[in-house]
């Protein structure tokens, strides 16, 4: 008789938590997907900034000085680009969490609300 009680209120509890632990869950994977993706563009833009540090090191003299500055614009081409890249992507993943957190709350909203 106990046993049946306490495994009812264990089943109910499990039930009503339910929403908050995939909601947990979901934002946990968000956190990780954009973290990733902080840490890659991190890693991209500290690449190339070290190799404009490294180009500018490299001027001894004029041809070099206009070496340099011819490179600038496919160095800005290519910021540009890595930037436009990062920003689908972020916007993608805040996009897909978006749609998973209203599919949550309507699977959610099924369960609560009386058919």
């Amino acid at each position: 008789m106990y046993t049946d009680i306490f495994k009812t209120m264990t089943d109910q509890t499990e039930k009503q938590f339910e929403p908050y632990f995939k909601f947990n869950k979901l934002v946990a994977k968000n956190v990780q997907t954009m973290t990733e993706l902080q840490m890659n563009a991190m890693q991209t833009y500290t690449d190339m900034g070290l190799a404009q540090m490294k180009a500018v090191s490299e001027i001894k003299d004029v041809n070099s000085l206009t070496a340099f500055n011819s490179q600038q614009l496919a160095a800005l081409t290519q910021l540009s680009q890595q930037m436009m890249s990062d920003s689908t992507k972020l916007q993608t993943v805040a996009k897909e969490f978006k749609e998973d957190v209203e599919t949550l709350t309507t699977e959610n909203l099924k369960t609560v609300t009386p058919a």
